[in-house]
């Protein structure tokens, strides 16, 4: 496999998300895993079969006099997911119920509607703003206040187009995905001891990292100097060290092996009823050309952390309300893609 440097420009990443990154691994590395499966021809059927015991939540969207506009034109074609982590199930053991949870991980994956790239944009959970209905409060209480149509909602308060589709996502099948792919190689460029994995070391330079060792490597913060800063571009190397292994020829056209990376992540998901498995064939088809390369990862523009806190006692973040009709532009035109450079040139 394929060594993965982190070319990740440093944008402002000074934000709580106690617990961000690791989870868009999952979630992101969980989606992708599933579009590029069902690409293949030989195991259509299986993925098919796996995706069909995927749970789907009842309700996922709020109703349309509280959404956005439909998108027009050419830009009508592009799909924006919502995706949502969690650090367990809920009381039923559903991953589909999330009665009384925070979600911990907010990110939107944009498609655009020429299926070239993926744009991978993350919502800090402790982003302080207007809650419909609940007034102002941590965009991660949406979940608790009102599921996750009132979270649909306030997300797309924030972006300013419709969600198209909603996944929620628990922490355990972390480790399956990463050893279904036979682990993951990566460029590791501070040596550090893991708080996570006690005893394990992490040195620097090119390692072969197995689910557990990729896990504790995503979540570590407290072995670094600049805490949050060098997490996120170690959140940025697994990312695309996972991608790559999800979209390599010898992954793609080994069926068995695609069976089990879908078979890893598939019990840890849950979705809207929204979203069937011939989207996802016409998806996969569609962003076959993708690569890891074509992945842009970045935050929403903030204005760092506040001296308020939220009620579960971390500081909020202040959300760059001057960037944000920009940020809404993009989306609504479909031209997300290079933005986060967009942002790094006006600053």
């Amino acid at each position: 496999m394929a060594t993965v440097e982190s070319d990740a420009p440093r944008q402002q990443t000074d934000l709580p998300g106690r617990r961000l990154g690791w989870k868009i691994v999952l979630v992101v590395g969980g989606i992708v895993a599933l579009v590029a499966a069902v690409t293949i021809t030989a195991v259509v059927w299986t993925i098919t079969s796996a995706y069909q015991s995927v749970e789907r939540f009842q309700l996922a969207f709020p109703p349309d006099a509280e959404r956005p506009p439909l998108t027009t034109g050419d830009a009508a074609g592009a799909l924006n997911f919502l995706l949502l982590g969690s650090d367990s199930r809920g009381a039923s053991g559903s991953a589909a119920d999330l009665t009384g949870q925070h979600s911990d991980t907010i990110v939107i994956l944009h498609i655009p509607a020429d299926r070239s790239a993926l744009s991978v944009m993350s919502i800090p959970r402790d982003s302080w703003l207007e809650v419909p209905g609940h007034g102002e409060t941590s965009i991660s209480a949406a979940l608790s206040l009102g599921g996750v149509p009132l979270t649909v909602q306030t997300v797309e308060g924030v972006i300013g187009v419709r969600v198209d589709h909603v996944a929620v996502v628990d922490f355990a099948g972390f480790e399956g995905l990463t050893d279904a792919l036979g682990g993951v190689d990566v460029n590791n460029p501070i040596a550090f001891d893991s708080y996570y994995l006690e005893g394990h070391a992490f040195p620097a330079g090119t390692q072969h990292l197995d689910g557990t060792e990729a896990l504790a490597f995503a979540r570590e913060r407290a072995a670094f100097t600049d805490g949050d800063f060098q997490r996120v571009r170690n959140q940025q190397l697994l990312i695309r060290a996972l991608l790559d292994g999800v979209m390599q020829q010898e992954t793609l056209t080994n069926p068995a092996k695609m069976v089990d990376v879908v078979g890893a992540i598939t019990p840890h998901l849950a979705i809207d009823e929204k979203l069937t498995s011939g989207d996802l064939v016409a998806l996969g088809v569609a962003l076959r050309e993708v690569r890891a390369d074509d992945v842009e990862f970045f935050l929403i523009p903030t204005n760092g952390t506040g001296s308020g806190t939220t009620t579960e006692g971390h500081p909020i973040v202040n959300i760059d309300w001057a960037a944000v009709p920009a940020l809404q532009e993009a989306f609504r035109t479909d031209a997300l893609t290079g933005f986060a450079s967009q942002l790094q040139a006006a600053g």
